[in-house]
């Protein structure tokens, strides 16, 4: 387990949350599938860009497909930075934690 994981049976799930950063609202079955599907296809163009480095095909070509699959990444995690925003935030701005901000903009700044 990692340093910040307390393993002792008093723990409330809100502790959990704030120690081991677990999601406090699930996120839906359909919501799970659309992301799941967005990560297969994702999986699905990088595997595609490995076939066509091993057929050696074009740079320019190789290069558009790398641009495709950074653009497909941008966007899942914008929608995981808006579900994140709507829901991790929310519920830690509404129980007094402020510092959650802090984390939301070095968040904003990783995803570029």
């Amino acid at each position: 387990m990692g340093d910040n994981v307390r393993t002792d049976d008093n723990v409330k799930a809100d502790d959990v949350c704030a120690c081991c950063h677990h999601k406090n609202t699930p996120r839906d079955a359909k919501e799970q599938k659309q992301l799941q599907n967005r990560i297969n296809r994702i999986i699905g163009q990088l595997n595609g860009i490995k076939s066509m480095i091993d057929d050696n095909r074009y740079c320019g070509d190789v290069l558009i497909q790398i641009g495709a699959v950074e653009s497909a990444l941008q966007s899942l995690g914008y929608i995981i930075l808006q579900d994140h925003m709507q829901t991790c935030v929310v519920e830690e701005i509404k129980k007094g934690n402020e510092a959650i901000m802090e984390e939301a903009v070095e968040l904003i700044k990783k995803l570029k």
